[in-house]
């Protein structure tokens, strides 16, 4: 259970007393704009992506052995999230401090709020696949908010 437990609570950043999501949306915020200074956005979402599905097993088992399903100590599913988030909204080494902040705020929102259909799939969705569901979901519509309100400032900038 050792690293199953690492991976699961992001190198142990999911045992924060308080916030967990938050801090753990933070370290996969910080670990994924590090990774972008070596690798494209697109190799940063087939790594989410493989993480989700790695996860969703994993998150499998580790309920079963604690018998509590989304345990606020998982924060994989906010590194998935978070990296999605990045890959999608158009992040480059000239807008990455105002496109990282932006992300993470907007993916924290979708998070925490859980509009529309990010609610339903936490709500309904049981398992490794509902853990990882509405975070992939937050993921993807911050990307897309974060590429929108970039696109708006560079229009309004000129």
């Amino acid at each position: 259970m050792g690293f199953r437990k690492f991976f699961l609570t992001v190198g142990y950043s999911g045992l924060s007393p308080k916030a967990p999501g938050t801090a753990g949306s933070f370290v996969a915020l910080i670990f994924g704009v590090i990774l972008l200074q070596f690798i494209d956005s697109s190799t940063l979402l087939l790594l989410s992506l493989l993480v989700t599905v790695i996860a969703i097993k994993q998150i499998d088992i580790y309920e079963k052995e604690v018998g509590l399903h989304d345990s606020d100590e998982i924060v994989i599913d906010e590194l998935a999230g978070m990296w999605l988030a990045l890959s999608i909204c158009g992040i480059n080494s000239e807008n990455i401090y105002i496109l990282a902040p932006l992300a993470f705020v907007f993916f924290r929102l979708f998070d925490i709020y859980k509009p529309s259909i990010i609610g339903r799939v936490d709500r309904e969705v049981k398992g490794g696949l509902g853990v990882m569901g509405d975070d992939i979901l937050a993921g993807i519509f911050a990307g897309i908010c974060t590429a929108l309100s970039w696109q708006i400032m560079e229009i309004v900038s000129f």
